[in-house]
C-alpha cells in the first residue's frame, strides 16, 4: 500500500493495541485454546487459529470455534474455559513485551503524545503489562473488552477512547496488527497504522494509512517528518 502519515499536525492521542501489538501474545493464546479444544479431541492448527482466532475477543473466538467443530458445547462455556485458562496464565506474571514496544511507547511520550491502550482483550492483561512493565506512567487511558459492548471490529471501542480523551476522530492515530483491529480504527475515522506479525501476516490490510514491519521503523518514518 502507499505509505501516508498516521501521525499528523493535528495527532495529540496516539492508541496502540495490546495482543500482538504491544504484547507477544498470540503464541501463548493459541498454546491455551490448543490445550482447551484438546479436552474436547480437537486438534488445534496453528494457521486455523492464525486465520479464525487472531484479533477477535474471546467471546467471538468461542461462537467461531463451537461453529466450526461443531462442539455441543455452549459458546458461552468455552470462552469461560478460556478466560479462566488465561487469567490463570496472568495470575502471577505478563504476557513479554514486543522487542521494540517500551521503546516506541517512550519516544511517543516524549514527543508529547497523550497514550491510550484499546484492546479486545481483559483489563486484567493489560493491568498486567502495565504493571510488571512498569508503563503506567506512559498510558493516561484503557479501553478493554469489559468496557464496551461491541467489541473490535466494530469502532465501539475506539469511539469510547476518544470520548475519555474528548477528542475528535482526526486528533487520534491507532496502531494495530491485525485487520480486525484495523477495521475498529478506521470505522470510527481514526487514521491507522498497522504492524502485522507472523500470526495476522496474510490479513487484508488494504483500509490502513500505512504497514510496516515494526513500531520502530513507523516511528523513524512518522517521528521524522
Amino acid at each position: 500500500m502507499p505509505e501516508q502519515s498516521v501521525i499528523t499536525p493535528s495527532t495529540t492521542l496516539i492508541l496502540f493495541d495490546h495482543d500482538g501489538t504491544l504484547v507477544d501474545s498470540e503464541a501463548v493464546h493459541f498454546s491455551l485454546w490448543k490445550s482447551l479444544l484438546d479436552n474436547y479431541g480437537i486438534a488445534l492448527s496453528e494457521s486455523l487459529h492464525n486465520e479464525m482466532l487472531v484479533g477477535m475477543p474471546v467471546a467471538q473466538n468461542a461462537i467461531d470455534v463451537t461453529r466450526h467443530f461443531s462442539l455441543s458445547a455452549k459458546p458461552e462455556d468455552i470462552a469461560a474455559q478460556k478466560h479462566q485458562l488465561t487469567r490463570d496464565y496472568l495470575k502471577n506474571r505478563a504476557f513479554p513485551l514486543i522487542e521494540d514496544a517500551r521503546q516506541a511507547i517512550i519516544r511517543c511520550h516524549q514527543a508529547g503524545y497523550q497514550l491510550g491502550i484499546v484492546t479486545g482483550g481483559s483489563q486484567l492483561s493489560v493491568e498486567q503489562t502495565m504493571q510488571h512493565h512498569h508503563l503506567r506512567k506512559y498510558i493516561s487511558l484503557t479501553v478493554s473488552v469489559e468496557d464496551v459492548e461491541h467489541s473490535k471490529p466494530h469502532p465501539e471501542s475506539y469511539h469510547k477512547a476518544l470520548a475519555i480523551a474528548g477528542l475528535s476522530a482526526g486528533q487520534a492515530a491507532a496502531v494495530e496488527d491485525t485487520m480486525h483491529g484495523m477495521k475498529a480504527a478506521v470505522a470510527a475515522g481514526i487514521r491507522c497504522a498497522v504492524i502485522p506479525t507472523a500470526q495476522s501476516a496474510a490479513h487484508d490490510f488494504s483500509a490502513a494509512q500505512a504497514s510496516y514491519p515494526s513500531l520502530t521503523k513507523w516511528l523513524d518514518n512518522e517521528l521524522a517528518t
